[in-house]
């Protein structure tokens, strides 16, 4: 049985708000799949149905192959951080864990594991409600990883964090996919996202919009072409032209779409025209999901 968490046809109404319209998925272990979609499109509401949370209108998703209410040692199957907050402020980091682990027959010794892996074994014996949320975001990291489970589950970790803990829980996710783990983290930082995901499933108004590796994401979705200055711009462009190419203009610079930087740069050279800049570009991820999910924000702003 594959550690993977599986939807087919989940849904989730609350009265009349359809948050979650029959999502199908697998979540596959050895990749960090990034959970990406606008406010409300319904993100936390999925991670809550796995979790048994909430209880899906129609539809199933599992876990291991079981429902999680059915999961014999849960902590030892999934970990999962959705808030947090979620903890008794009056205890301390190190008690918290500990009455956790106490639940899951899991011993002290891994306690100190956990603090020492994400920075927290100098507070340990700090009250967590006088930790920052950044602290908090790695207490509850911590808990996620008590049971050392196959399966991973984080809503928005990296709020809170400063740039070092940002870079250390990129590195820490990317480690426990290669460990062969399944790893789903939802974000909405997306420069963050481009450098840790393998996979992106990306939603809108609880509906899949897309399921597929980031790098085939970028190249289906995004606009690539190549930004090239010369000295002699209008003869470049009217050569690029007869070249097929389709050009926007900027300035002092053209945006070549449909030739690449090697066959521009044979042309420019026939015609014996300088080049002061050949460079291909590609639209970031933000751009490429801004663009996506244009039509499925439901909390924007009109200008």
């Amino acid at each position: 049985m594959t550690d993977t968490i599986e939807a087919r046809g989940l849904t989730k109404r609350y009265g009349d708000r359809l948050a979650v319209d029959d999502l199908d998925f697998t979540v596959e272990p050895g990749r960090v799949t990034g959970f990406l979609g606008p406010n409300g499109a319904g993100k936390s509401t999925t991670m809550r149905l796995v979790l048994g949370l909430d209880a899906p209108t129609a539809g199933d998703v599992t876990v291991h192959g079981r429902h999680y209410r059915d999961l014999t040692h849960p902590l030892h199957t999934v970990g999962a951080l959705l808030d947090a907050r979620a903890c008794h402020p009056g205890r301390t980091a190190a008690n918290h864990l500990l009455a956790l682990a106490q639940t899951a027959g899991i011993g002290r010794r891994r306690v100190d594991e956990v603090l020492a892996l994400v920075g927290l074994e100098k507070v340990a014996n700090r009250r967590a409600g006088t930790f920052s949320l950044g602290m908090s975001q790695r207490l509850g990291i911590a808990a996620a990883l008590l049971g050392d489970p196959p399966v991973l589950m984080f809503d928005e970790p990296v709020n809170g964090l400063d740039p070092e803990g940002i870079r250390w829980i990129r590195g820490l996710m990317r480690d426990l996919a290669a460990e062969g783990r399944t790893v789903l983290v939802s974000s909405h930082l997306m420069s963050e996202m481009a450098l840790t995901a393998h996979h992106l499933l990306v939603i809108g108004r609880g509906r899949i919009i897309a399921d597929t590796g980031l790098d085939e994401f970028l190249r289906e979705h995004g606009t690539e072409y190549v930004l090239v200055r010369a000295g002699e711009l209008d003869l470049l462009t009217r050569v690029l032209r007869r070249a097929g190419a389709r050009l926007e203009t900027d300035t002092d610079a053209l945006h070549v779409h449909n030739l690449t930087a090697t066959e521009i740069g044979k042309l420019a050279a026939g015609e014996g025209i300088a080049l002061a800049e050949l460079t291909p570009v590609r639209g970031s991820l933000e751009d490429v999901f801004m663009a996506l999910t244009d039509s499925s924000v439901e909390y924007g702003v009109t200008a």
